[in-house]
């Protein structure tokens, strides 16, 4: 049996473990899927997301032991994460202390509502209503 290809994960360096797994299970709702300390690799890895990875793209978050920071490329653009509503999403996560880069509005010459946020590193996420 052959299985079709599907994007399986993302993968985002952050500098503060503890941190961005608080920011992407507490606050936008994702589960822990599993974690893999390497030691001799001086790495951690933690999968999070809303479903299981057999069917479902997640997001591996990488810590590199002693570093606490990235400087953002140029390249990278951002995540998108479909919320059942952006406005109230943005309430909670401002509520939080999460910097909201674009208030909640409609995306330009259309009506889908979005806004942007920032995860704790920096990385850029925008938030899709679905309802």
């Amino acid at each position: 049996m052959t299985t079709a290809p599907r994007l399986l994960h993302t993968m985002l360096r952050v500098g503060n473990l503890d941190r961005s797994v608080d920011f992407y299970t507490r606050l936008m709702g994702m589960k822990e899927m599993r974690r893999r300390d390497v030691p001799e690799g001086k790495y951690t890895l933690v999968f999070v997301g809303y479903g299981d990875e057999t069917s479902q793209c997640v997001l591996e978050l990488t810590y590199n032991y002693g570093v606490d920071s990235y400087e953002m490329g140029g390249a990278f653009g951002h995540l998108a994460i479909g919320v059942p509503d952006v406005k109230a999403t943005c309430d909670t996560l401002r509520a939080e202390g999460v910097k909201i880069t674009r208030e909640p509005g409609p995306v330009k010459f259309g009506t889908t509502m979005i806004a942007f946020v920032e995860d704790p590193d920096g990385y850029k996420i925008e938030l899709i209503e679905r309802a």
